[in-house]
């Protein structure tokens, strides 16, 4: 038997978005954006532009009694020539903050990237409907987390009752940022990569800015989280930059310094943690630049290499284990006059004993039972009694 439904088009709008710093409005649908429109005028790295545009720890939210929804959504399916086919996003719908059901587009435009010839194009295709039917009756929360890394155009969302902007949850903002470890590489659902799972955990409202390649220390990106509205402040830096060989030790003391004073220009008082880099045995003692394993995606497998020269470190070329020790050390002599400073060293989260256990699948990023490790030690530091982020420190 065919269900009709009564539809009300709700216009998407920033009331019931969460976790976006802006909103474009295309010709397509709205685009959900995880850097301001200030920042974007400044970005010239293509890999950056992608990565702020994949909504990882966006969501709608909204009130409702409806028990049938529908999203019209534009996916942007992104294709690696010579790689294993990508799987479709999942966008994730929770009641009172509980998964109820998950759907997929598994079609939208198509862009293509060739690493090996550094290029990439876009192929425009078709929108698609996703339905959520079955939701409990009465009045509820209803969160529908889109693809942490499929970028997507929010065309219209239908409920089969009137929708209303979510309550003020209470919760404390927690603002992020860190690379595409933070981002969710390699995590199968948006809740379930680490920040989103140890937000859950922690009873906080996720600001993901984690960018897949763009930790970089750019000052656009310290400017955008100084101007964001947010109650705790996290920062996880170093694999980027040595992936990237982005700077030299004598250059990174001082940006370090800088973005952490952008961001205290905004949050004077919020409690502040800065996170060195979880283990990763590419980096750990050799610098980059990093590379793709052409080898390794020949037998379908994604992999990377990292091609610097251990022996430059004397003279300034950054590794993890560099960079770890530079961070605790800059974050030591800050605490001396800001209390709400603090430090948490990645391989606490997840070292040599935890990589022998559970390997990077690529060399590079978590796997999806990975990211729930980190995220379960990352919420009993920072959130529990007696860690940055526990109530008592706010």
């Amino acid at each position: 038997m065919t269900i009709r439904h009564n539809w009300t088009t709700t216009p998407i709008s920033a009331d019931i978005l969460r976790g976006a710093l802006d909103l474009e409005q295309t010709e397509r649908g709205v685009l959900p954006h995880r850097l301001p429109a200030q920042a974007r005028r400044q970005i010239t790295d293509g890999q950056l532009a992608m990565a702020e545009s994949q909504p990882s720890g966006v969501r709608l939210a909204f009130r409702t009694r409806a028990t049938a929804v529908e999203l019209d959504v534009v996916a942007t399916k992104r294709v690696y020539v010579g790689a294993p086919p990508r799987p479709d996003g999942v966008y994730e719908l929770l009641v009172d903050g509980r998964l109820v059901d998950r759907a997929s587009a598994s079609e939208g435009d198509t862009f293509t990237i060739d690493m090996s010839a550094g290029t990439a194009e876009t192929r425009p295709g078709p929108m698609e409907t996703l339905r959520f039917t079955g939701l409990p009756d009465g009045e509820k929360d209803v969160e529908i987390w889109l693809p942490h890394d499929e970028t997507t155009l929010l065309v219209a969302l239908r409920t089969d009752a009137p929708v209303d902007s979510p309550r003020p949850s209470g919760r404390p903002v927690w603002l992020h940022h860190g690379s595409s470890i933070s981002h969710g590489s390699n995590a199968t659902t948006p809740t379930g990569t680490w920040p989103a799972l140890a937000a859950a955990s922690g009873g906080a409202e996720l600001i993901n800015m984690g960018f897949g390649g763009g930790a970089l220390l750019d000052p656009f990106t310290a400017r955008a989280m100084r101007d964001t509205p947010a109650d705790l402040l996290s920062v996880k830096i170093g694999i980027n930059i040595v992936n990237a060989d982005l700077m030299r030790l004598r250059a990174f003391g001082p940006a370090v310094h800088g973005f952490l004073d952008t961001l205290r220009d905004g949050h004077p008082t919020a409690p502040l943690l800065v996170i060195s880099p979880i283990c990763c045995p590419l980096h750990e003692n050799t610098p980059g630049p990093l590379a793709p394993d052409f080898r390794a995606m020949s037998e379908g497998r994604v992999g990377f290499t990292a091609t610097g020269d251990p022996a430059e470190v004397a003279a300034g070329k950054l590794t993890l284990t560099v960079i770890r020790d530079e961070l605790a050390r800059i974050v030591g002599e800050r605490a001396a006059t800001d209390p709400h400073l603090h430090h948490l060293d990645g391989l606490d989260l997840y070292g040599a004993d935890d990589h022998a256990e559970l390997p990077l699948p690529d060399g590079l990023h978590p796997d999806p039972a990975t990211h729930r490790r980190i995220a379960e030690r990352f919420a009993r530091h920072a959130f529990g009694r007696g860690g940055p982020f526990a109530p008592q420190e706010r």
